[in-house]
C-alpha cells in the first residue's frame, strides 16, 4: 500500500476555502452547451449541507440539471460580481481572474416550487476541489454591499409580487449608498447595473 488514496476518496475530503455564514453572496461558473462557462451571482445559504436556489429559467439552472456541477468563487471586485448579476458573463476557463478563492462543486436539485408566479429550485452543494487563490486583508466597503443589494432589487424589477416603487426606492438608496461611500468601481459596478436592468 502506497499511502495514496484514489481520487474519488480525496474529492469527498474537499472543504469550503472560506467560512460560510448566512447568506454568502458569491459569482458561480456553469459549463453550457456553447462549451464556455457562463458566470452568474448565487447566495449560498450556510447550512449543512450549503444550499442555493436558482430562480427562474436561467441558464445557471439549466447548466445544473446538465453538468451536474459548477465552480462557486468568491470575489471582491463589484464590477466582476454587477457584470455576474445582470448580464451575460462567458469565459472559456471555470475559474476567473477575480476570484481570490474557489470551489468546485456537485450539485443536485433537493426541492423546487413556485413563488409570485417565478419558478425556483433549490440545490445542495457540495465541494470536490478547492483553492485559495489569493489571501487579502479584509476590508468592509458599504459600497459593495449596496451594489449587491441594487443587484437583488434590479433582478426583481417586472416581477408581479414585488412592489415597483419600493425596489426603485430601494434603488435610489443604494445609488446613495454607493456615491457616499463607494470608490470608482463600486460606482462602475452600480453603472452597470442602471445599464443591464429595467432601472
Amino acid at each position: 500500500m502506497s499511502g495514496e488514496r484514489d481520487s474519488s476518496e480525496a474529492e469527498n475530503d474537499a472543504t469550503w476555502p472560506v467560512d460560510l455564514a448566512g447568506v454568502t453572496e458569491t459569482v458561480v461558473t456553469t459549463l453550457g452547451p456553447n462549451g464556455l462557462w457562463n458566470a452568474a451571482a448565487l447566495g449560498l445559504h450556510a447550512s449543512d449541507p450549503v444550499t442555493a436556489r436558482t430562480w427562474g429559467n436561467t441558464r445557471t439552472r439549466r447548466n445544473f440539471h446538465r453538468q451536474g456541477e459548477a465552480y462557486v468563487q468568491f470575489v471582491d471586485d463589484p464590477v466582476v460580481f454587477a457584470d455576474a448579476a445582470c448580464s451575460i458573463l462567458e469565459r472559456e476557463e471555470p475559474v476567473l481572474d477575480a476570484a481570490s478563492a474557489w470551489a468546485r462543486v456537485a450539485v443536485e436539485r433537493i426541492d423546487a416550487g413556485s413563488e409570485g408566479g417565478t419558478e425556483w429550485e433549490e440545490w445542495t452543494l457540495r465541494p470536490v476541489e478547492s483553492a485559495i487563490e489569493r489571501e487579502t486583508v479584509p476590508t468592509i466597503d458599504r459600497g459593495f454591499g449596496a451594489v449587491v443589494e441594487a443587484t437583488v432589487a434590479a433582478s426583481r424589477l417586472g416581477v408581479d409580487e414585488y412592489d415597483e416603487g419600493e425596489l426603485r426606492d430601494r434603488l435610489e438608496y443604494c445609488a446613495a449608498v454607493v456615491e457616499r461611500a463607494g470608490g470608482p468601481r463600486e460606482r462602475e459596478a452600480l453603472e452597470r447595473v442602471r445599464d443591464q436592468s429595467r432601472w
